[in-house]
């Protein structure tokens, strides 16, 4: 099934042992400056969304966000939540582990995105 967003194995990991710690979760991506181009991590709510904000998915129950600028340079392609180690300068929950958030990309081929447009998740 051809999904906006997803997840390594790693990310999932991460986001169950938040889970854990803080419990229900959010991300968003805004496109900002420096640490604002990657994805953050927040307790559920804390994160205020508006609507600018557009929904792509969920991962592990987990909604993700992401800023409509930002969105309009990322619809074309398949975006993949990964880890990898270094502290970022954001507010975002996994950098006192010693880990960030990052997105890996993929552009969607034609077929992909027909699926999606068929699907009702063309935003």
């Amino acid at each position: 099934m051809t999904e906006r967003v997803k997840a390594t194995p790693a990310a999932l990991e991460l986001i169950y042992k938040l889970q854990q710690q803080h419990g229900p979760l959010m991300f968003h991506q805004s496109g900002g400056c420096c640490d604002g181009s990657q994805p953050m991590c927040f307790p559920l709510g804390e994160f205020k969304t508006g609507g600018s904000d557009v929904l792509l998915g969920e991962i592990a129950g987990t909604p993700f966000y992401m800023g409509a600028d930002q969105w309009a340079y990322w619809k074309h392609t398949e975006l993949t939540l990964d880890v990898t180690p270094g502290r970022g300068s954001s507010f975002s929950l996994e950098i006192p582990l010693g880990v960030r958030f990052i997105i890996r990309s993929r552009v969607f081929t034609d077929e992909e995105l027909a699926t999606l447009e068929a699907a009702g998740k063309d935003l």
